[in-house]
């Protein structure tokens, strides 16, 4: 069998731990340094497709619509949001770990065919909160595939997406009927309540890593604004 090879290695900010970036022929993976596990892998995606697909769903024809992305990993939730999205959408992705942008402007691009090299893909390196905090009405959608979804594990400030003073913000800063999509490694019924204690329309998806039936089972939050 052919052997991984350690290509690179990335610190988390705020002591998060470090990524590693290991490649086996044409397979990657980004896992953390340690016996914290792999957190993804280029044959394993399909969740992170249906991230994008849920939750753009309803702008395929809407022009001009605004998209922000919370984690780029290895770029299939992006790519996935720009095959809906019309040429006139522009879609923000945020990345805490400057390294994962570069990994993905390197070989591991090619995994889901280089998104960020489409015109509508602006980048922000840094914390997805850094673009929550105007309170205006700006996006149409915003998509988390953040840590491990609702319960952080490698940055104890991701928590705070999830927390109820960062849906509010979430939420003012989504525009009218804007939906809010969130990637979940498992489900998280508290969650939900906390969705629609805020004022959100939920709807829960079950989604397989593998696509069908078959891998892990993971849940998308779909949370619809209603005013």
């Amino acid at each position: 069998m052919t052997p991984w090879i350690e290509l690179d290695v990335a610190p988390i900010p705020n002591n998060g731990g470090e990524l590693i970036l290991s490649q086996r022929g044409n397979e990657f993976s980004i896992s953390l340094k340690g016996k914290r596990g792999e957190l993804m892998n280029s044959r394993v995606y399909h969740s992170e497709k249906q991230l994008s697909k849920l939750g753009c769903a309803y702008l395929r024809e809407t022009d001009n619509a605004k998209v922000l992305i919370g984690g780029l990993g290895m770029g299939y939730t992006l790519a996935s949001a720009l095959n809906i999205l019309k040429n006139s959408a522009e879609v923000t992705v945020a990345e805490l770990v400057p390294e994962v942008v570069e990994w993905n402007q390197g070989p591991l691009g090619a995994c889901a065919k280089y998104p960020l090299q489409d015109t509508r893909t602006q980048v922000h390196v840094g914390d997805v909160k850094d673009l929550l905090t105007s309170n205006e009405p700006t996006y149409d959608a915003i998509l988390l595939d953040v840590d491990n979804g609702p319960r952080g594990l490698t940055h104890s400030d991701n928590n705070w997406l999830y927390s109820e003073e960062g849906l509010n913000s979430i939420n003012d800063n989504l525009r009218p009927q804007g939906m809010l999509a969130v990637w979940s490694a498992g489900p998280d019924y508290l969650f939900s309540v906390r969705l629609k204690n805020i004022g959100f329309d939920v709807i829960t998806h079950i989604v397989h890593s593998r696509g069908g039936k078959k891998g892990d089972e993971h849940s998308i939050f779909l949370a619809r604004k209603t005013q």
